[in-house]
């Protein structure tokens, strides 16, 4: 290969890398929007499950239209294929949310956080496991700060309870959190899904599947109309319905689909990490809660985690 033609690849490396960081960024910006918005709903009297389900059913029905004629424009999806968005509907956004909300009734929020954004580590664990070679140092490094980082971010000091149940339903969610990311790869074995075909048809199955679960008494869908408060204005409850659906799954599913394909699986799962940061600084303006310096230095050390994650050199 040429000098020529090492520069070339390098530099289609380079801009493929900046624009799946922007990407990954975007989704977990999004993501940690989702926290405020639901909060506003939560002191309307919501529960916890009508809010995740108002939100994933409400995208499957906003990108429904413009999925079907994406579908008439590549065709249906392959058996295979067929197959990754049922998991991905499933497990990544159904049973996520289950575990997820079945560990808070048994631990603190942010214990339950913390043990569901193991996911990271865990990725490091399975590629280490799949490919049989040990990850660098600085990835190991950065594994450690980052999970040191959220612990700080998420201030547990309020309470720490480990029970079992609870420890058991929060590690099922880092588990689907890490399908979330596996899925959401291209692995190359057949023709990768289309990240809106993906978000409509996986959307909606963990909609109906959410759905399915409130009206078998497993998670209780409580909605009330009226008046929340964001940033010291009072807000229909309409706004930050619709602010969840378009901005934390409209936008957010797709752009973290595209950026796994880009990053790769391990170091997306770091990127999503600044999630938590960015769910504190809009609580902030949001809700005026204010962060204390464990949080601050926290964010500091989920960056820096992060930034030792490099990214594969081009070969």
């Amino acid at each position: 290969m040429t000098s020529t033609t090492q520069e070339a690849t390098r530099t289609i490396a380079d801009r493929r890398y900046a624009g799946g960081l922007a990407l990954a960024l975007t989704s977990a910006t999004s993501f940690g929007l989702s926290g405020s918005l639901a909060r506003s709903l939560l002191d309307l009297g919501w529960s916890p499950a009508a809010v995740v389900a108002t939100r994933v059913g409400g995208a499957f029905l906003v990108l429904l239209i413009p999925c079907l004629f994406l579908l008439r424009r590549i065709g249906l999806p392959t058996g295979r294929q067929g197959a990754r968005i049922l998991a991905y509907g499933a497990v990544a956004i159904a049973l996520a949310q289950l575990c997820y909300f079945s560990a808070v009734q048994y631990l603190s929020v942010g214990v339950a956080l913390l043990l569901e954004y193991l996911a990271p580590v865990m990725l490091i664990g399975w590629h280490w496991a799949r490919s049989h070679r040990r990850p660098a140092v600085p990835v190991l490094a950065g594994a450690g700060l980052s999970i040191v980082g959220l612990a700080f971010v998420l201030d547990l000091r309020g309470g720490l309870t480990l029970n079992p149940i609870g420890v058991a339903w929060g590690l099922g969610a880092a588990l689907c959190l890490c399908a979330y990311f596996l899925l959401s790869e291209d692995n190359g074995a057949d023709a990768p899904v289309n990240p809106l075909l993906l978000t409509t048809a996986g959307t909606g199955v963990g909609a109906a599947l959410l759905l399915t679960a409130g009206a078998a008494g497993i998670l209780p869908l409580t909605v009330h109309a009226g008046v929340t408060i964001l940033a010291d204005q009072a807000v229909g409850w309409w706004l930050p319905v619709a602010l969840l659906i378009l901005m934390s799954a409209v936008l957010a599913y797709p752009t973290g689909i595209v950026a796994v394909r880009r990053l790769g699986s391990s170091l997306a799962s770091f990127v999503s990490l600044t999630e938590v940061i960015f769910a504190v600084a809009f609580a902030f303006v949001l809700l005026g809660q204010q962060p204390g310096p464990m949080q601050l230095v926290g964010g500091a050390l989920i960056l820096a985690g992060i930034a030792l994650v490099k990214r594969p050199r081009v070969r």
